[in-house]
């Protein structure tokens, strides 16, 4: 499975598309596009490859990553996935820019599925395995691609740092248990492809994350 990687607001979140290479079925992972020429460079992307969208899907609910949810999922005629204890969140979102005085207007998201730890999605041939990841949201999830190796992680583990734990439905002891139980239990060789900065490995922070210990 290929990625590609495109940085989509002022918060340098990284919106990810999983591409099957062979029929050519994409996910797209996290749009936080909060502006119409992120969401354009995006979708020129999309249309320009003839990529056929099957899923948007959501690690979480914070604005900086869900933003451009609907919009994406109306305009290929898909679903937005996410898990439900994040549902209130995604309502939420005019509220949350309005907390980081961010000039944009946001409406409320509603889910259209719901995801659960332990759930299974194809992406062509391959599988996309959903692992509950509470800590940095109720809600969060990561989508694991054992085939091609790599998970999709959100705001869970960073390369050297961890999400925050201040924000609403933020628990720090869930998410080092989260990180502990679920991230490390990956294979050591799994990248780690966070919502903000470079990508990792899982042995990397096995070994060096100072959180985590």
């Amino acid at each position: 499975m290929k990625l590609q990687i495109f940085e989509t607001n002022d918060f340098l979140e990284l919106c990810y598309l999983l591409i099957d290479e062979s029929t050519l079925e994409t996910a797209v992972v996290d749009p936080g596009m909060m502006k119409e020429h992120k969401r354009n460079e995006v979708c020129d992307f999309i249309e320009s490859k003839g990529l056929k969208v099957k899923y948007i899907l959501l690690t979480h609910a914070h604005l900086d990553h869900a933003a451009a949810a609907e919009d994406l999922a109306k305009k290929y005629g898909v679903e937005v996935y996410a898990n439900m204890s994040d549902a209130e969140l995604a309502q939420n979102l005019p509220d949350q820019a309005m907390r980081f005085r961010l000039p944009v207007n946001l409406k409320p998201l509603k889910f259209d599925k719901f995801l659960n730890d332990g759930d299974i999605l194809m992406l062509g041939d391959e599988r996309i395995e959903v692992i509950a990841t509470p800590g940095h949201s109720m809600g969060g999830l990561m989508y694991y691609v054992p085939e091609s190796g790599f998970a999709c992680v959100g705001d869970t583990i960073f390369q050297g740092s961890i999400g925050r734990t201040d924000l609403p439905g933020g628990d720090f002891y869930t998410l080092i248990n989260t990180i502990k139980e679920k991230v490390f239990a990956l294979p050591d060789e799994t990248v780690l492809f966070s919502g903000h900065g470079p990508s990792t490995t899982v042995l990397r922070e096995k070994q060096m994350n100072p959180y985590v210990r």
